[in-house]
């Protein structure tokens, strides 16, 4: 492909538990074994991130132990928000973006949480919403779990008291006059006196706003609550499209929902995850993909295969295509929309083991190949209207990283794709967004919370 006539893609990185894509990971040579505990490796992943002028780097928080541990520690991480801390020390440009779940914490310690990372990291902060389904996770704070409409309900409320919080100390309210001993204005910095159904806040925050403002809020999810919710509440969005044309019904749908919230959709990206494994040839991504298979656990993966296919297919020669009498019965699984992949994959006539290696069965899709191929893919993608961003993981955890940043982003900095330089300093204006701080700018357009 050629040169870009469109602008430029917003790209994120991502290593959560010290690890990208797949479960067998940490168990590749060179990567470190106990990466998940070493923040060594995440002030790294994002120093990488940095020199390859990335918008940000994204870590994710789940925090209960995974049913998969004997194998993997995919469910085992720090605490983001201790490794944001170190990260912004270390770095200089590079947004950093953390999940704080609203089912989990409370209105005021995200907002002094995150406020206090932004002003660390001199307005580089992002705050990834999300409510929280894992009930192993729930439980681990709660003597229950919540009721689906409460949980939806606790966000929007926690939401907002964070946003009135972040504003409740407004831009020029801190003085520091040395000569007349005035620290900050008084009057300015007001209570908000948030009281909802499930969540309360008087107020103020403690803290001044940074040199974006607030964070810059993002948002995860699917169906008509999460459209209303990013159209409404955030800045940008995690994706997760199989493929191309879903993620382009994904992009049209979000647009019209953002449209009919009264703001622009161009002011607005979506980070489609898309995880990469970077070769000298399509040949040899393909087999990288299928050692690192086998150092995960290759028969669930083929037990869910046959769930996507709707077909019986364990105990089938691994190493040979699906039989034609078998194929003749597989249907797409309806309830997964990465089985249409995986049923196109097997119509091809690629053994198991290859259709696995190709990731139909990853939370993402994979792009393998070249870094030529790879940038080709994530252009097609950037051209064909897809939210302008990708969030990008890795294989195998911070070489595979290195791998994207030295040798694929030169190309897509050669195409114009991607900036060659910072022109701001924020997370804000890496994405293209305007200085902001509080609830006011959303009020016209959120639902009202009840005021006391």
């Amino acid at each position: 492909m050629g040169k870009n006539n469109m602008g430029q893609m917003h790209i994120i990185a991502q290593l959560s538990a010290g690890q990208g894509l797949e479960p067998g990971g940490w168990r590749w040579p060179g990567e470190d074994k106990a990466a998940f505990m070493n923040d060594d490796i995440f002030i790294k992943g994002a120093q990488l991130a940095e020199k390859g002028k990335l918008d940000g780097f994204f870590l994710v928080d789940v925090p209960a132990i995974s049913a998969d541990i004997a194998t993997t520690p995919q469910g085992s991480s720090l605490d983001p928000i201790v490794l944001m801390a170190l990260m912004a020390k270390a770095t200089t440009h590079i947004g950093l973006i953390s999940t704080m779940s609203t089912s989990i914490y409370e209105p005021y310690s995200i907002a002094r949480t995150m406020r206090s990372l932004d002003l660390v990291s001199k307005g580089r902060m992002g705050w990834n919403v999300v409510t929280t389904g894992n009930p192993h996770a729930l439980l681990n704070y709660f003597a229950g779990t919540p009721a689906h409409g409460e949980k939806h309900g606790r966000a929007q409320e926690v939401w907002e008291a964070v946003l009135r919080l972040w504003g409740s100390w407004p831009e020029g309210a801190l003085k520091l006059d040395v000569a007349s001993g005035h620290f900050a204005d008084d009057k300015l910095i007001k209570p908000i006196n948030f009281k909802g159904e499930y969540v309360s806040s008087k107020g103020p925050i403690n803290l001044p706003p940074s040199p974006q403002g607030m964070p810059a809020v993002f948002t995860a999810g699917g169906g008509q609550y999460g459209y209303d919710f990013a159209a409404t509440k955030a800045d940008a969005m995690y994706g997760n499209p199989p493929t191309l044309e879903y993620a382009k019904a994904f992009w049209q749908q979000l647009s019209s929902s953002i449209r009919q919230a009264g703001r622009n959709p161009d002011e607005f990206t979506v980070f489609n995850g898309i995880g990469v494994s970077i070769a000298s040839s399509e040949k040899e991504a393909l087999e990288r993909r299928i050692a690192l298979d086998e150092l995960g656990d290759p028969s669930s993966r083929q037990q869910y295969l046959s769930h996507m296919l709707s077909i019986p297919i364990t105990g089938l020669d691994i190493d040979a295509p699906i039989p034609d009498r078998l194929l003749k019965l597989a249907r797409p699984n309806r309830q997964d929309h990465r089985s249409q992949y995986a049923y196109d994959l097997a119509m091809k006539g690629f053994t198991i083991r290859e259709v696995l290696a190709h990731g139909p069965i990853n939370y993402h899709p994979v792009f393998l190949g070249t870094p030529e191929s790879i940038a080709d893919k994530l252009q097609q993608w950037f051209e064909a209207g897809t939210g302008k961003g990708f969030n990008i993981i890795g294989d195998t955890g911070l070489s595979s990283l290195a791998d994207f940043v030295d040798q694929v982003v030169p190309i897509l900095q050669k195409r114009g794709l991607l900036r060659t330089e910072y022109s701001g300093s924020t997370l804000r204006e890496h994405l293209g967004l305007p200085y902001r701080n509080g609830f006011a700018e959303f009020e016209a357009k959120a639902p009202q919370a009840t005021i006391k």
